[in-house]
């Protein structure tokens, strides 16, 4: 008690030096309170999950682009005299665009870059001959230029470095079923990543508005042999290495004041995801500018839309395929996510489809009446040999 009696006078002391009001009594029925009181421990704050595809500070680039109607164009064709009769099909009709190939189907960048590091890749084969004349060529008519880079199927590099590829077990490349087969490089492997994206850089400087990559998948039926070849690889899904891939190119090429655009198969908006071949529809188009699915007509089986044909059926096909993707990207429009749809559409003439149907001047026209029908009002014309159709209304 003497012990307890003499703590409180030397903490009174202590208390009265700065409180000189306060008396021993109300000391005393301070400890006791202090004594019963419940302390009060603030929580540790809950750890937020952070999704790693989530986009960061997206903003369209090209905020004054024009609403784009385009052709795609082969880089002979661009360096070569049929760019000529293309150029006048720009000037005579509503099209103003063109996506032209910068790093193609084979591998090949297509033009002389300038930079040691992808020069020494070895990879380069100088199509485009001179590509400040093309791209001035390109603004003297108002032509709005996309680069297209095919990214994941690569059989140059894939030859060139086996080990950024798909190895089979006897150690051979692994190559698809086509004569002569197309190879492709990992989407897991970043080394892969950084080389197209430096092609795609290359490409901002020498003045292209857009960058378009095609092929962002893993190779068709790849889920049938995942197992069996040997690729690095690491604890992602192959959804989620593809999408990752996607936002990182965005990340790297929207500061250079381009905007960033994928093409994807048509049928990835009518289905969950594709899981085989890495693509989920609202992954990519959450993290690009512009969303481009390749709804042709010819590459939807009898029963879609409800069309025995549904190359037969343009207007039908692409309506419905509209209203699925506009369904798609739906619960991604309020955050402000979704991207410009500016789709694939054909305008060729399908002759290996049972009970196709010639393309012509109306059949790409109720493929953009298909369009406009869905409030979708830019497309982009495919045509692998660039011969696109005269005296169509775009």
């Amino acid at each position: 008690m003497e012990i307890l009696l003499a703590s409180l006078m030397m903490i009174w002391g202590n208390v009265t030096a700065t409180h000189p009001d306060t008396n021993i009594e109300q000391l005393v029925q301070a400890s006791l309170e202090a004594k019963n009181a419940i302390v009060q421990v603030t929580p540790a704050p809950t750890e937020v999950a952070v999704d790693p595809l989530a986009p960061i500070n997206k903003k369209d680039p090209q905020k004054d682009a024009p609403v784009v109607k385009g052709i795609y164009v082969t880089a002979h064709s661009a360096d070569g005299g049929r760019m000529e009769k293309l150029v006048k099909l720009m000037d005579d009709t509503a099209l103003n665009a063109m996506v032209i190939d910068v790093k193609d189907d084979w591998g090949y960048v297509t033009w002389n870059t300038g930079n040691p590091e992808l020069e020494a890749m070895g990879t380069t084969n100088k199509i485009i001959a001179d590509m400040p004349k093309l791209m001035n060529t390109l603004t003297e008519h108002k032509i709005y230029p996309i680069a297209r880079i095919v990214v994941f199927k690569d059989t140059v590099l894939a030859k060139k470095r086996p080990d950024l590829s798909f190895v089979n077990p006897d150690g051979t490349l692994w190559g698809n079923s086509k004569n002569p087969p197309d190879s492709f490089v990992n989407p897991y492997n970043k080394e892969v990543w950084d080389y197209n994206i430096a092609v795609a850089k290359e490409a901002v400087k020498a003045g292209f508005k857009e960058i378009q990559f095609d092929y962002v998948r893993f190779p068709e039926g790849f889920e049938k042999r995942a197992d069996i070849l040997k690729y690095t690889k690491d604890d992602r899904s192959r959804i989620d290495a593809v999408a990752q891939f996607v936002k990182y190119a965005r990340e790297q090429i929207e500061p250079l004041g381009a905007r960033v655009s994928v093409d994807i198969f048509g049928y990835a908006a009518s289905v969950p995801a594709a899981e085989g071949i890495g693509q989920d529809f609202v992954k990519i188009s959450e993290n690009v500018d512009v969303i481009s699915p390749m709804v042709y007509p010819s590459h939807y089986s009898e029963g879609w839309f409800g069309s025995k044909v549904p190359d037969a059926a343009p207007f039908a096909t692409i309506n419905g395929a509209m209203i699925d993707t506009n369904k798609k990207l739906a619960p991604i429009e309020k955050s402000g996510l979704k991207p410009v749809i500016r789709p694939w559409i054909q305008d060729f003439t399908a002759s290996w489809v049972k009970g196709y149907i010639k393309y012509g001047k109306h059949e790409v026209e109720e493929q953009i009446r298909g369009l406009e029908a869905n409030g979708i009002h830019e497309f982009l014309l495919w045509n692998a040999n660039n011969n696109y159709t005269a005296d169509v209304n775009y």
